[in-house]
């Protein structure tokens, strides 16, 4: 059940069920515990008034018995469901008239006490019966009397049902309300489906953010991937073309070679030679570039304390018969908002290019301030030339076309740092003579280029 709407639907059905259900439940035990303090009460008050109406008689030697005058005409009707009983302590008893010739199982009461029980009466009767212990006139006495609340549970009964039949028909109200608001509410996420199935074609370069809060996040993620994906199809164009451009004229040199194959010269032949090296190490350059961006899942994040150690043992690997000391000092201890195979790119473009140029020792900082990440890296070898670092720091220059050796990985490392906002600075390194290169990037949580 993969639906949000069917599982919107499902849990509000439970939670409406439940929470009825509780309120009938609730309102049922609220309703019978008020209707029989009601009638406690009215017997209690009916208690005292027949109390008055008790007649001990036994100063005058006449048997005990009732004021006639003074009690309720209700209690003179056969089973009316109103009952009285008087139940002296010696065990003799006046009952109603309303009992007939029936009699209540009754328990004798202290003086001063009292009780409130549920007995069955006359004809099936459901009597409420309140019962007090009394003394008068030196007598002790049990008096009891009852009321049949049948009738008034009947009329709880069918509140109740109606009440039943209410809630059933509000809660199918509700959820029909609900389901319109549910279908209204995710009809707007059509708008984002059609905005991907525009991006899938080609039609459309990033998704709209007039989208639910709930799901803004997820489309402005999408976007930086979308972004981060352009970014690296663009470098992967330029990158394809600069190798193109790279191996043209040795190719063309070869190809002029070998039309010329059985008259050249010794010089030509040594130039072949050096043009198919040439393309071999472009060829491998690119797979270098390979092994140095290592995997990991688009858009994840660049952790310095994770992924520069596995870089630095990488290039100790593929420079082994150099013997660099390859130092990398790294500030920021967190993952930075980065992602990490463009990150990965330019440290492992710069700090290979500074390894094939170093005699021995090649050293690299990486300093986050105010969302900004500079990157140094300086070697110890020959360096460039004033002029050559003119025309490397000139903005526009192709750098492959700049300076023999810095070629395509300087390329590759402007690209990314363009793509965050920065740029590559070159300079004399202050401490080993050789080249120093500083990047900035402009740290961000959304795509770059925003």
């Amino acid at each position: 059940m993969n639906s949000l709407e069917t599982r919107l639907q499902l849990g509000l059905v439970a939670s409406l069920v439940v929470l009825v259900g509780l309120l009938l439940w609730g309102g049922a035990k609220a309703l019978n515990a008020l209707a029989e303090s009601f009638v406690a009460e009215r017997l209690e008050h009916d208690a005292g008034a027949l109390l008055g109406a008790v007649r001990p008689g036994r100063a005058r030697g006449s048997g005990p018995g009732m004021r006639a005058q003074r009690v309720t005409p209700v209690y003179q009707q056969p089973f009316s469901g109103h009952y009285y009983v008087v139940r002296y302590a010696d065990g003799e008893t006046i009952r109603s008239r309303s009992l007939w010739d029936q009699t209540l199982d009754l328990p004798n009461q202290e003086p001063g006490a009292k009780e409130l029980l549920l007995l069955p009466g006359p004809e099936n009767q459901e009597l409420l019966v309140w019962i007090g212990g009394f003394r008068k006139q030196g007598h002790r006495l049990t008096l009891a009397v009852a009321e049949d609340i049948a009738p008034l549970r009947a009329q709880i009964v069918r509140y109740q049902l109606w009440l039943a039949m209410s809630a059933l028909a509000a809660t199918v109200l509700l959820l029909v309300l609900q389901r319109l608001v549910v279908r209204k509410t995710l009809q707007r996420l059509d708008r984002v489906r059609e905005e991907l199935r525009l991006v899938g074609s080609g039609q459309a370069a990033s998704l709209g953010e007039s989208v639910p809060e709930e799901i803004l996040p997820l489309v402005r993620e999408i976007n930086r991937l979308l972004g981060l994906l352009g970014a690296r199809m663009q470098r992967s164009r330029n990158a394809l073309g600069n190798l193109a451009h790279a191996i043209k004229g040795p190719l063309n040199l070869l190809i002029q070679g070998l039309d010329q194959e059985h008259s050249a010269p010794p010089e030509m032949r040594r130039d072949l030679v050096a043009q198919a090296e040439r393309i071999r190490y472009l060829t491998q350059r690119e797979l270098r570039r390979a092994r140095l961006a290592g995997s990991g899942a688009p858009g994840q994040r660049f952790d310095p304390e994770a992924d520069v150690p596995p870089l630095i043992g990488a290039l100790q690997q593929m420079y082994l018969d150099k013997r660099l000391d390859i130092q990398c000092t790294t500030v920021p201890q967190r993952a930075l908002e980065i992602d990490r195979e463009d990150l990965l790119e330019l440290l492992g473009n710069l700090l290979d290019n500074a390894c094939k140029w170093a005699r021995s020792r090649v050293r690299s900082r990486l300093e986050e301030e105010a969302g900004v990440l500079q990157v140094v890296i300086e070697d110890d070898g020959p360096g460039v030339s004033a002029s050559q670092l003119t025309r490397l720091t000139k903005r526009g220059v192709r750098i492959d076309e700049s300076t023999e050796g810095h070629g395509l990985g300087l390329s590759i490392a402007q690209d990314v740092a363009h793509l965050y906002g920065g740029a590559l600075q070159f300079s004399a390194s202050p401490d080993f003579g050789g080249l120093q290169v500083i990047a900035r990037l402009r740290l961000t949580s959304v795509h770059p280029g925003a």
